[in-house]
């Protein structure tokens, strides 16, 4: 019985969160039975609120200035006709008044987290006609009842961000009741990283000058832009050229008064940042090394905890090295097992001697990351009530989840994942090009997994990962809402709310014109040099594997780049001068930039490979090319930083890192006295018609599951050609490879005259799912006992190294056949741990101009 499995498609809207129900929106503008007239409403809150609410309160006002131009009252001296009254369960006397006079109903969120209400109510209190109850199950429940609000007037969450400007209207009516749902995941966060070039830049010239850092001011954006995304947490800024986030003590009350809670990166025990100076002088301080100076350091966590306890925290315990590195001190591994269970043993003390509850009831996580893994693994013990926050390899790729008993933990687990980094193979600091469908498959696979309790992103400057942290936001908050399908046109969607409806096609072919021409190569390693690296021939800029000799696909790359880049600019031109810089920001300078960074050094290549071929005239084309790209990079940045008379000068640059290269020009070759000749750069319409070789159409294979326990699927959004085979899902039960009557797809060829053919198939290279399970998969030819193939990468290796650059991790088999070029063949690839997805296949006998499968065959 053969069947096809695909991913359902669940239809939503813009946000989920600010729609009552599917047929009905929660706001109109303009009157219609049983509404409520907000655009003419005064504001009512208990003053004894915690302080989140007055804050958010007060932003809430401002935004229905923004929209109607008219200011509400806050708590009038005399009662309002119309009145928002606003409040928290058990916190707001005029929300138990409504409640002891069965007015309100609050049984639904009460005792919950983050939820809230919001209810029409005829004479709700005395003096007061029409009434419209926004009650939260919490500070923070109460504050995203009245910004979804907001973001139904047409308050965007990116309107300071990102500049998106609201639209004035007169009148504004609440149109029915809503009760949320809880969100999907408990704490929702970002994590401020490798600041120097973008975010401490920019609020030292800007919105902190007299503190010349990142700072308080700073800071209130954050968490009211973090509020805005139903996010909740936040990691600080903290490298060694920014203040530590406690040495301005009001940056920390104002996270409190955002409602937003304190969180630390895996490097940062007890919200302490050994990083800073400040914090931690090795002059003064000594050895940042708990076996030869624990009372020192001792002495510095038990300061932060009782600088901190007041306010809402998780605790990161455990320890590592100085900033970033390793445990200092020369330990055995089984030594350092042995210490870093004392550390948390030790750290948990200090937790209960600070804070008056049980220590279970705190919040703490541990990461084990990068070598902590290792020592996790050996058998470290880490108190069950401690939620387990798995990390990805910093290049977008899960390491490893909960196993089954892990999942039994009363802590949880939870993730912390990188949009941005620092670090070898090669930073990407710059642009944010992680796919949406790559993230939600490993977000979703963690949460799967039981890794629903802490979601943390590593966002670098905040800037320009706008679209990915709306996108990483909204999943956090209702996975429910989204599937493989609909993640990858969500951000496509968002566009269109903004900047129209009529261009949402053209957003959609932009962004995965966008993603896919990052997915082979991000912007940031097209210089092809590698950092950190043994071999330091490879630390020096190159020319790239992008051919424009054999495939065709260093001219094809350059024409797509100038296609959407065209496009982008094109639609920038129809907008509103208010729209523009909010465009250009999300979109039109990510395009842009990503078609000039390719330019440069594409160009530049060809520059090298004309010039070897004695076409000088045409070499100097390409090096004025090449140059020409280097200056429209700089002219964009220039651009960007003056928007909005300077608003975000210092934001943008091309960051260098500590010692990549790909901000640089390449070598060029220029000759004296010979006037320049265009190339023609137009892909040769037949150039990637290879002989002796097939390159499979992903959508002709067959997928065959006679169990109906396995779904196999073609999943867009991902991919060389942006389209890959996800054979099984991670949580599905695994399977032997070797059986060729399991769950499976096949492909039929022919045309194959030689006694052989060779097999590259091309993965997605995720890990292992967990400790006990492989990524197997099997490939077999006309029923041949499969070939086996898993990956299971080391970390740093050379091996990891490649795939993380290339996206891809390609296996190779070879199979006997007839010879007869008249036989059809069937290629079978077999399911063995479910998750898998193959992005591309290549049948070769004797075609292939090199052995490179990755990134420069394109298909036909």
């Amino acid at each position: 019985m053969i069947k096809r499995f695909f991913l359902s498609t669940l239809v939503v809207g813009l946000a989920t969160s600010i729609i009552a129900n599917e047929a009905q929106p929660l706001v109109s503008f303009v009157p219609s039975a049983a509404t409520f007239e907000l655009s003419e409403s005064a504001l009512l809150f208990d003053l004894s609120e915690k302080a989140a609410v007055h804050t958010v309160t007060h932003l809430f006002a401002k935004d229905l200035e923004r929209v109607t131009g008219k200011k509400p009252a806050i708590n009038p001296a005399s009662p309002n006709e119309s009145t928002v009254i606003i409040g928290t369960v058990g916190e707001s006397r005029l929300i138990q008044q409504l409640v002891s006079e069965g007015k309100l109903d609050v049984s639904k969120i009460e005792n919950q987290w983050e939820q809230f209400i919001i209810k029409r109510i005829k004479n709700p209190l005395p003096g007061i006609k029409q009434g419209l109850v926004i009650v939260g199950s919490d500070r923070r429940g109460t504050a995203y009842g009245l910004l979804t609000i907001s973001e139904a007037i047409g308050v965007n969450p990116w309107y300071w961000w990102a500049d998106v400007p609201v639209e004035k209207k007169a009148d504004i009516y609440i149109t029915q009741d809503f009760v949320s749902r809880a969100p999907s995941v408990k704490y929702r966060g970002i994590f401020i990283n490798d600041e120097d070039w973008g975010l401490l830049p920019w609020a030292a010239n800007n919105s902190e000058k007299e503190l010349g850092d990142i700072g308080p001011k700073t800071y209130a954006k954050v968490c009211e832009l973090l509020l805005r995304l139903k996010a909740n947490m936040m990691a600080p800024a903290m490298h060694t050229c920014t203040g530590a986030f406690y040495s301005h003590p009001q940056s920390k009350v104002i996270a409190d008064q955002y409602g937003i809670i304190m969180t630390t990166s895996h490097c940062e025990p007890l919200l302490f940042n050994n990083a800073a100076p400040s914090e931690w002088d090795k002059e003064i301080d000594g050895e940042w090394n708990y076996g030869t100076n624990k009372t020192t350091i001792w002495n510095k966590l038990n300061d932060r905890v009782q600088e901190t306890s007041q306010y809402e925290n998780i605790y990161t315990v455990g320890m590592r090295g100085l900033h970033d590195e390793g445990m200092r001190g020369d330990y055995s591994e089984q030594r350092k097992v042995e210490l870093l269970e004392e550390v948390m043993k030790d750290q948990r003390d200090i937790l209960t001697s600070h804070l008056d509850r049980s220590v279970e009831e705190i919040p703490q996580i541990f990461v084990p990351y990068k070598e902590t893994l290792n020592l996790y693994n050996l058998g470290l013990e880490v108190s069950e009530d401690v939620t387990l926050v798995w990390t990805d390899d910093n290049f977008g790729y899960l390491k490893r989840l909960s196993n089954p008993e892990e999942q039994q933990r009363s802590g949880g687990a939870g993730v912390y994942y990188h949009f941005s980094y620092l670090g070898p193979p090669h930073d990407y600091l710059w642009l944010n090009t992680t796919p949406p469908v790559l993230f939600y498959s490993e977000l979703m696979k963690a949460y799967e997994n039981g890794a629903d309790r802490y979601w943390l992103v590593n966002v670098g400057d905040i800037k320009p990962a706008e679209l990915g942290m709306q996108t990483f936001f909204e999943l956090a908050w209702n996975v429910e809402a989204f599937d493989a399908e609909s993640i990858n046109t969500h951000q496509a969607e968002f566009l269109s709310k903004i900047y129209g409806e009529k261009h949402k096609s053209t957003f959609q072919y932009i962004l995965d014109t966008y993603y896919r021409l990052a997915w082979s190569r991000k912007p940031e390693y097209m210089g092809w040099e590698r950092q950190w690296d043994p071999d330091d021939t490879l630390e020096q800029l190159a020319d790239s594997e992008f051919s424009f000799e054999h495939y065709n696909d260093a001219q094809q790359r350059l024409t797509d780049y100038a296609n959407i880049a065209s496009l982008s600019e094109q639609i920038a031109s129809t907008l509103p001068t208010s729209q523009q810089p909010s465009f250009f920001e999300m979109l039109g300078y990510p395009v842009q930039a990503s078609h000039q960074m390719n330019r440069k050094f594409l160009l530049a290549q060809l520059n090298h490979e004309l010039s070897a071929k004695g076409q000088f005239a045409e070499a100097n084309w390409a090096a004025q090319q090449s140059t020409e790209a280097q200056k429209i990079i700089d002219e964009l940045n220039l651009q960007y930083n003056s928007l909005l008379d300077g608003k975000w000068q210092g934001m943008m640059m091309v960051p260098p890192g500590l010692v990549a290269k790909y901000q640089n020009m390449p070598d060029l070759n220029k000759f004296d006295g010979v006037d320049p000749i265009p190339v023609n750069l137009e892909p040769e319409a037949n150039k990637n018609q290879l002989d002796a070789c097939i390159i499979a159409d992903l959508e002709a294979f067959e997928f065959i599951s006679e169990n109906q326990i396995h779904s196999i699927s073609l999943l867009e959004g991902i991919g060389y050609d942006w389209k890959a085979i996800q054979l099984g899902k991670a949580e599905e039960p695994t399977q032997d490879p070797s059986q060729l009557n399991g769950p499976r797809v096949e492909y039929d060829f022919a045309g194959v005259d030689q006694k052989s053919v060779t097999v590259h198939v091309t993965t997605i290279p995720f890990f292992p799912l967990h400790t006990g399970v492989s990524n197997q998969f099997g490939i077999s030819l006309n029923g041949a006992d499969p070939v086996i193939f898993q990956n299971e990468p080391t970390e740093f290796s050379k091996n990891w190294k490649d795939q993380v650059l290339e996206n891809g991790v390609t296996a190779t088999a070879t199979f006997q056949t007839s010879g007869n070029p008249q036989d059809t063949h069937t290629l079978t690839l077999t399911l063995g741990d479910p998750g898998i997805m193959i992005q591309k296949v290549i049948i070769d006998w004797g075609g292939l101009k090199k052995t490179y499968v990755g990134t420069s065959i394109v298909n036909k």
